[in-house]
């Protein structure tokens, strides 16, 4: 847990979502609902116990990962879910006591561990009626009323995201994104109209969630700074998977870049933490992000024109301009419709230029 905790603080994360249960309804801590759990195996000890007490001595905020779909307990409703009915399962479904199951399970984990920052749900859509319907339209009735009411019963502060790929219902207090920007849909998982609660997408590393010894695509530094500025531009948090080996470490080449994305963040993290995004339009050279009265153009493709980059929707009046992290002053034209930022003697960085706009 002290290295996981210590590498994802090297990386400039600042929270962790954990899997408490995936799919397959193995839990990682000491259920007493379930004997399918970590603590009945040889290694014998509460994975989740050790990294909530390591994130709350470090102050990494912990989320938590909880499966909604069930691909080993009998009572799953299995006979109607999209992916369970090759389990070999035979008994008949009852839903009633899976609901219970579930709320017992997220008592648990909302009582024994202290603060948990959110819970952040899977699996909605193994019981859809089709994959395109955008409402929340289900075989089955989830109880989300009880349970969101439950979790915000036993911990008000809680955050509640369903990553269902449908517009947030009430009681879910951000919206994810699966492998795609808000709004985009290159993967198939998306397509579902942004809402105004806060955003967050998530993204892996390679090609997989969990560990994969033949997976080496791995994605640059480069490419996933640019994910997460871009996610940044479009209000959205960005939330990277680490899939940690079978023997719990985190893979060298994982370790190696979330440092770099770190030594970066150190660098240019101002211009990410804490800022909005949707400010203007993105431009074929980059991207925008602000806090308060600054603006931070976010340079990540070469610009059609090499001599200036034009700023779209700038009303307020420029106080000074310069590259971030430079106290050296850049030319700029302001007019109605924005502003044209000269680049004349600026060396372009090979991950993102950012140049930092003051306003009045």
């Amino acid at each position: 847990a002290k290295k996981w905790v210590a590498t994802a603080k090297a990386g400039g994360m600042k929270y962790i979502t954990f899997i408490s249960r995936h799919h397959d309804s193995f839990s990682n801590w000491d259920t007493k609902e379930s004997e399918w759990k970590i603590t009945n195996t040889p290694y014998g000890k509460d994975a989740l116990k050790q990294l909530a007490d390591e994130c709350h001595k470090e102050g990494i905020k912990l989320f938590l990962y909880y499966s909604l779909l069930d691909w080993y307990r009998s009572d799953y409703q299995y006979e109607t879910g999209k992916t369970g009915q090759g389990t070999g399962r035979t008994q008949k479904s009852d839903w009633e006591s899976y609901i219970r199951f579930m709320k017992a399970q997220l008592t648990e984990l909302l009582t024994n561990y202290g603060k948990i920052d959110g819970i952040w749900f899977d699996g909605h859509w193994d019981q859809l009626d089709n994959d395109h319907d955008k409402t929340l339209q289900s075989k089955v009735n989830w109880h989300y009323d009880d349970i969101y009411k439950l979790i915000h019963s036993l911990q008000p502060q809680c955050l509640i995201s369903n990553n269902h790929h449908l517009l947030p219902i009430p009681g879910e207090d951000f919206q994810a994104f699966e492998k795609d920007l808000p709004g985009g849909n290159s993967t198939g998982f998306g397509g579902q109209s942004v809402s105004q609660l806060p955003l967050e997408t998530c993204e892996t590393m390679n090609d997989s969630w969990g560990f994969s010894i033949t997976d080496k695509k791995y994605k640059s530094t480069k490419d996933l700074i640019h994910y997460m500025v871009n996610a940044a531009s479009l209000n959205a948090n960005f939330l990277l998977n680490v899939g940690p080996m079978p023997d719990g470490t985190i893979q060298p080449e994982f370790v190696s870049t979330l440092k770099e994305i770190g030594d970066w963040m150190k660098l240019n993290g101002q211009s990410i933490y804490g800022t909005r995004g949707n400010v203007t339009k993105g431009q074929d050279w980059g991207v925008l992000t602000a806090k308060d009265k600054i603006w931070y153009a976010h340079i990540i493709k070469k610009p059609k024109d090499s001599a200036a980059i034009f700023i779209a929707d700038v009303k307020n009046k420029i106080k000074s301009c310069h590259l971030l992290n430079s106290k050296k002053a850049l030319k700029f034209k302001q007019q109605a419709d924005g502003v044209f930022v000269y680049l004349d003697g600026v060396q372009l960085d090979a991950i993102d230029t950012i140049i930092e706009l003051k306003l009045q």
